[in-house]
Protein backbone atom coordinates (compact mmCIF):
# COMPACT_ATOMS: atom_id res chain seq x y z
CA UNK A 1 0.00 0.00 0.00
CA UNK A 2 2.84 2.06 0.80
CA UNK A 3 3.96 1.77 -2.94
CA UNK A 4 0.59 3.19 -4.17
CA UNK A 5 0.60 6.27 -2.28
CA UNK A 6 4.60 6.92 -3.48
CA UNK A 7 3.18 6.54 -7.30
CA UNK A 8 0.08 8.15 -7.07
CA UNK A 9 0.99 12.01 -6.82
CA UNK A 10 2.97 11.42 -10.00
CA UNK A 11 0.53 9.74 -11.66
CA UNK A 12 -2.18 12.27 -10.80
CA UNK A 13 0.02 15.33 -11.89
CA UNK A 14 0.61 13.63 -15.13
CA UNK A 15 -3.13 13.39 -16.19
CA UNK A 16 -2.95 17.20 -14.95
CA UNK A 17 -0.24 18.06 -17.63
CA UNK A 18 -2.55 15.84 -19.96
CA UNK A 19 -5.00 18.01 -19.78
CA UNK A 20 -4.66 20.69 -22.74
CA UNK A 21 -4.46 17.36 -25.38
CA UNK A 22 -7.55 15.99 -23.41
CA UNK A 23 -9.40 19.53 -24.27
CA UNK A 24 -8.11 19.02 -27.57
CA UNK A 25 -9.52 15.34 -28.26
CA UNK A 26 -12.62 16.53 -26.56
CA UNK A 27 -12.64 19.31 -29.22
CA UNK A 28 -13.12 16.08 -31.90
CA UNK A 29 -16.12 14.78 -29.98
CA UNK A 30 -18.51 17.93 -29.90
CA UNK A 31 -18.86 21.29 -31.58
CA UNK A 32 -19.42 23.39 -28.36
CA UNK A 33 -16.72 24.32 -25.56
CA UNK A 34 -19.28 24.00 -22.69
CA UNK A 35 -20.07 20.26 -24.36
CA UNK A 36 -16.28 19.51 -24.84
CA UNK A 37 -14.89 20.38 -20.89
CA UNK A 38 -18.35 18.26 -20.05
CA UNK A 39 -16.70 15.40 -21.18
CA UNK A 40 -13.21 16.34 -19.99
CA UNK A 41 -14.79 16.61 -16.50
CA UNK A 42 -16.17 12.93 -17.16
CA UNK A 43 -13.08 11.89 -18.48
CA UNK A 44 -11.25 12.69 -15.46
CA UNK A 45 -13.59 12.23 -12.96
CA UNK A 46 -13.74 8.21 -14.67
CA UNK A 47 -10.02 8.35 -14.46
CA UNK A 48 -9.04 9.60 -10.96
CA UNK A 49 -12.20 7.15 -9.90
CA UNK A 50 -10.65 4.52 -11.35
CA UNK A 51 -6.70 5.62 -11.02
CA UNK A 52 -5.52 2.24 -9.28
CA UNK A 53 -6.70 0.35 -12.86
CA UNK A 54 -3.93 2.18 -13.90
CA UNK A 55 -1.01 -0.66 -15.14
CA UNK A 56 2.32 1.39 -14.62
CA UNK A 57 4.68 1.18 -17.89
CA UNK A 58 1.48 1.64 -20.00
CA UNK A 59 0.86 4.54 -22.23
CA UNK A 60 -1.09 7.34 -19.75
CA UNK A 61 -2.49 9.58 -23.03
CA UNK A 62 -3.98 6.15 -24.22
CA UNK A 63 -6.06 4.95 -21.20
CA UNK A 64 -7.31 8.42 -20.88
CA UNK A 65 -8.12 8.97 -24.18
CA UNK A 66 -9.98 5.66 -24.19
CA UNK A 67 -11.75 6.69 -21.46
CA UNK A 68 -12.86 9.67 -22.99
CA UNK A 69 -13.79 7.38 -25.69
CA UNK A 70 -15.92 5.83 -23.91
CA UNK A 71 -17.53 8.32 -21.97
CA UNK A 72 -18.46 10.50 -24.74
CA UNK A 73 -20.25 6.95 -26.69
CA UNK A 74 -22.05 6.71 -23.12
CA UNK A 75 -23.69 9.75 -23.42
CA UNK A 76 -24.25 9.75 -27.09
CA UNK A 77 -26.50 6.98 -26.76
CA UNK A 78 -28.22 8.49 -23.91
CA UNK A 79 -28.77 12.00 -25.48
CA UNK A 80 -29.90 9.30 -28.70
CA UNK A 81 -32.50 7.48 -26.41
CA UNK A 82 -33.70 10.63 -24.37
CA UNK A 83 -33.39 12.73 -27.31
CA UNK A 84 -36.04 16.04 -26.23
CA UNK A 85 -37.66 16.88 -29.59
CA UNK A 86 -37.29 19.48 -32.14
CA UNK A 87 -35.69 22.19 -30.47
CA UNK A 88 -38.19 24.60 -31.93
CA UNK A 89 -41.44 22.37 -30.72
CA UNK A 90 -43.09 25.48 -29.03
CA UNK A 91 -42.89 27.25 -32.45
CA UNK A 92 -44.56 24.11 -34.28
CA UNK A 93 -47.98 24.38 -35.49
CA UNK A 94 -50.32 22.91 -32.94
CA UNK A 95 -51.59 19.23 -34.77
CA UNK A 96 -55.23 19.94 -33.66
CA UNK A 97 -56.97 23.58 -34.19
CA UNK A 98 -58.93 24.81 -30.76
CA UNK A 99 -62.14 24.47 -29.82
CA UNK A 100 -64.55 26.66 -31.24
CA UNK A 101 -65.33 27.61 -27.53
CA UNK A 102 -61.51 28.84 -27.18
CA UNK A 103 -61.78 30.64 -30.88
CA UNK A 104 -65.06 32.38 -29.51
CA UNK A 105 -63.09 33.44 -26.03
CA UNK A 106 -60.51 35.14 -27.78
CA UNK A 107 -62.59 36.64 -30.07
CA UNK A 108 -64.64 38.32 -26.92
CA UNK A 109 -61.34 38.98 -24.77
CA UNK A 110 -59.89 41.24 -27.78
CA UNK A 111 -62.92 42.84 -28.18
CA UNK A 112 -63.11 43.69 -24.51
CA UNK A 113 -59.53 44.90 -24.75
CA UNK A 114 -60.02 47.45 -26.73
CA UNK A 115 -62.59 48.95 -24.41
CA UNK A 116 -60.32 49.37 -21.61
CA UNK A 117 -58.73 52.18 -20.93
CA UNK A 118 -55.54 52.91 -21.76
CA UNK A 119 -54.14 53.05 -18.51
CA UNK A 120 -55.72 49.25 -17.61
CA UNK A 121 -55.08 48.05 -21.07
CA UNK A 122 -51.35 48.96 -20.42
CA UNK A 123 -50.77 47.50 -17.24
CA UNK A 124 -53.12 44.41 -17.85
CA UNK A 125 -51.02 43.71 -21.06
CA UNK A 126 -47.47 44.16 -19.26
CA UNK A 127 -48.21 42.30 -16.18
CA UNK A 128 -50.63 39.47 -17.78
CA UNK A 129 -49.67 38.99 -20.97
CA UNK A 130 -45.31 40.18 -20.42
CA UNK A 131 -45.11 38.38 -17.62
CA UNK A 132 -43.52 41.71 -16.03
CA UNK A 133 -43.12 42.00 -12.47
CA UNK A 134 -45.44 44.90 -10.62
CA UNK A 135 -41.88 46.98 -10.30
CA UNK A 136 -40.88 46.31 -13.87
CA UNK A 137 -44.16 47.78 -14.96
CA UNK A 138 -43.82 50.44 -12.39
CA UNK A 139 -40.67 51.71 -13.69
CA UNK A 140 -42.10 51.13 -17.81
CA UNK A 141 -45.40 53.03 -16.85
CA UNK A 142 -43.20 55.88 -14.79
CA UNK A 143 -45.68 55.43 -11.57
CA UNK A 144 -45.68 53.59 -8.35
CA UNK A 145 -45.79 50.02 -7.46
CA UNK A 146 -49.22 50.63 -5.46
CA UNK A 147 -50.49 52.55 -8.40
CA UNK A 148 -49.91 49.39 -11.04
CA UNK A 149 -51.39 46.82 -8.62
CA UNK A 150 -54.93 48.79 -8.02
CA UNK A 151 -54.83 49.82 -11.79
CA UNK A 152 -53.87 45.86 -12.64
CA UNK A 153 -56.96 44.86 -10.04
CA UNK A 154 -59.77 47.08 -11.23
CA UNK A 155 -58.67 46.37 -14.96
CA UNK A 156 -59.09 42.59 -14.64
CA UNK A 157 -62.23 43.58 -12.73
CA UNK A 158 -63.37 45.80 -15.40
CA UNK A 159 -62.35 42.85 -18.34
CA UNK A 160 -64.15 40.52 -16.57
CA UNK A 161 -67.13 42.40 -16.38
CA UNK A 162 -66.95 43.69 -19.85
CA UNK A 163 -67.13 40.20 -21.27
CA UNK A 164 -69.88 38.50 -19.07
CA UNK A 165 -71.51 40.85 -17.24
CA UNK A 166 -70.32 39.08 -13.79
CA UNK A 167 -66.50 38.11 -12.54
CA UNK A 168 -67.50 34.76 -12.40
CA UNK A 169 -68.41 33.85 -16.00
CA UNK A 170 -67.83 30.52 -16.71
CA UNK A 171 -66.92 29.05 -19.79
CA UNK A 172 -66.70 25.24 -19.66
CA UNK A 173 -64.02 25.03 -17.50
CA UNK A 174 -62.31 28.53 -17.91
CA UNK A 175 -62.77 31.16 -16.07
CA UNK A 176 -62.53 34.71 -17.90
CA UNK A 177 -60.82 35.90 -14.33
CA UNK A 178 -58.27 33.31 -14.26
CA UNK A 179 -57.11 33.75 -17.92
CA UNK A 180 -55.82 37.42 -16.71
CA UNK A 181 -54.96 36.33 -13.06
CA UNK A 182 -51.14 36.27 -12.11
Amino acid sequence: MPATDQRAPPLESQVVDLIPALRAFARTFVVSRGEADDLLQETLFRALRGIDGFEPGTNLKSWLFTIMHNAFRTQYKLRRRESPGPVDCAEMPIPIPPPQEWCALQTELRGALDMLSPDHREVLILVAVYGLSYKEAADLCDCAVGTIKSRLNRARDELACRMSGSATRKSGDLSVRSLISD
